[in-house]
């Protein structure tokens, strides 16, 4: 199911969704606190990152029509250790993970779709666990454009080269050839 056919379901249930707009820079989390939202993407973007010794070091990105979520902290109940930051102007519909998994667990058809998403989500970091393993930069491109060639129209390419662990230089000529 298509993140936005999610979201009009759950609207059609009657799912308490609130509305945001972050603007750009804002931070819809920080690393330690209790993050436990879903943010369904209408508009903008947002980069999902968690720092070590200072440096950012990007994991994720969302962009409009995907559902973003600090996925540590919604399953464990413990402080989130990521930052999602919106990249530019960014509206969201937020739903409440307390509100959301009592809707999952009201229908054997909901419960199995989440298991679904679940499933997908698993394959999405699996590939992205790959592409961090894959050691030419060209393979790893090649990869996330096979995979994601709209990132490419949402995300400015200094993200893009951080989340693929490559310089923008790098990047840039590897768009180019």
């Amino acid at each position: 199911m298509q993140p936005a056919a999610l979201l009009d379901l759950l609207i059609q249930n009657g799912i308490a969704i609130q509305q945001q707009v972050y603007a750009r820079n804002a931070y819809l989390c920080h690393a330690g606190t209790m993050a436990t939202d879903i943010y369904y993407i209408e508009e903008g973007s947002v980069q999902v990152y968690v720092t070590d010794q200072d440096e950012e070091q990007i994991i994720r990105f969302g962009y409009a029509g995907n559902i973003i979520v600090a996925l540590d902290a919604f399953l464990t109940g413990q402080p989130t250790s990521f930052y999602m930051q919106a990249i530019k102007k960014t509206k969201v519909h937020i739903i409440r993970k307390e509100a959301f998994m009592q809707w999952v667990y009201s229908d054997i058809a909901y419960t199995q779709l989440w298991a679904r998403l679940m499933e997908d989500l698993v394959v999405q970091q699996m590939e992205r666990e790959i592409d961090l393993l894959t050691t030419a930069p060209k393979t790893r491109y090649e990869r996330v454009l096979a995979r994601s060639p709209q990132l490419f129209q949402q995300i400015p390419n200094k993200y893009i080269a951080s989340y693929l662990r490559m310089s923008p230089e790098t990047l840039s000529r590897l768009k180019k050839s």
